[in-house]
């Protein structure tokens, strides 16, 4: 009797270990987006949404078109190495979003994109949004006045990468080596 009851909790503690696995395994690997939705405009005047993300790997990367050097740099070596990828990394959208919308109209977006590359799109918008969109992507910017009246803008500096599902996949960071930045978004074409 005794031994049919430690049988029966044992087998009801296994189910019950099982269960718990298989909820936390799926919750892992239920694909989800990454940040919050959005309604921005692409340097071209169309609008863009967060579906934009969806369907293909990305490359996102925040900054602003008076940057001094991170954001100058970064699109042009993010440039660079979609085109070593040639093929393998036909499928990776990239993207240039301002944080700095008060001055980055999409048409200044646009233009400062398109001078470094055909591959990547500018997207800015109303402040507020642009903002919000940033804030859900854990993107941290940060206006700083200069002595001068002008101001610069704090900001992350690494590529956000996103799996076909819109998900997080990883980053590049700014200064990586260029051997790692290919290697990840290799891994990231491959999905």
């Amino acid at each position: 009797m005794m031994r049919s009851i430690l049988v029966g909790i044992l087998v009801v503690v296994a189910l019950a270990v099982g269960w718990m696995t298989f909820d936390w395994y799926r919750v892992q690997h239920t694909a989800k987006a990454f940040g919050a939705p959005f309604e921005l405009v692409q340097g071209n005047g169309e609008p863009i949404t967060q579906e934009a993300l969806k369907g293909h790997p990305s490359a996102v990367f925040f900054g602003f078109t008076h940057c001094p050097e991170v954001c100058p740099t970064t699109l042009f070596e993010l440039d660079g190495w979609l085109k070593t990828l040639g093929d393998e990394g036909k499928d990776i959208r990239a993207y240039f979003v301002s944080i700095d919308p008060e001055r980055d109209t999409p048409e200044i977006v646009h233009s400062y994109v398109t001078n470094v590359s055909d591959r990547i799109v500018g997207i800015s918008g109303e402040p507020e949004k642009v903002m919000a969109m940033a804030k859900s992507f854990g993107i941290y910017s940060k206006r700083v006045d200069l002595e001068n009246g002008d101001y610069t803008m704090d900001h992350t500096a690494s590529i956000l990468l996103l799996n076909s599902d819109g998900d997080f996949a990883g980053t590049i960071a700014y200064g990586e080596n260029p051997d790692n930045a290919i290697a990840k978004l290799k891994r990231l074409a491959k999905g």
